[in-house]
């Protein structure tokens, strides 16, 4: 396996991804969203056998009521892949990502259906702090 930063070649094998997670995305929408990836965010993939089998977007995240901090804003693996340690190797990735820019924590929001997700990053040594709403409106 090799986990290298995306690019828009990897447009479809990234939408098929996330519309595993559960997200309609389209390729030519994955290559736009690729393209819009600034330096504090990283996307990275998991490769086997020259197949995009998973990945991770990370970001640093700032705000007034916390220190600078990195967050995953998604990981995904396909699910004829999981369970091989693909999502740990990608979480690593991000974890070093965050480090190499001083960023002293990560921090993840994973829905609370998502049970195996939990137990996922528990397992990697992340904590639940708190849960919370959500809300949102169309503009």
């Amino acid at each position: 396996m090799v986990i290298r930063s995306a690019t828009e070649r990897d447009a479809a094998a990234v939408a098929e991804l996330v519309v595993q997670l559960g997200y309609p995305l389209t390729a030519e929408g994955a290559a736009q969203r690729i393209r819009e990836i600034g330096n504090d965010e990283a996307l990275f993939t998991a490769v086997v056998d020259n197949k995009v089998v998973g990945l991770i977007q990370v970001s640093r995240m700032t705000g007034l009521e916390h220190e600078p901090r990195a967050e995953i804003r998604a990981l995904v693996v396909d699910e004829k892949q999981r369970g091989g340690g693909i999502g740990k190797a990608l979480v690593e990735k991000a974890e070093a990502w965050a480090r190499e820019r001083g960023l002293p924590m990560m921090r993840v929001r994973s829905n609370v259906k998502r049970e195996r997700m939990r137990i996922f990053y528990e397992r990697n040594g992340y904590a639940v702090i708190k849960t919370q709403n959500v809300f949102e409106k169309n503009l």
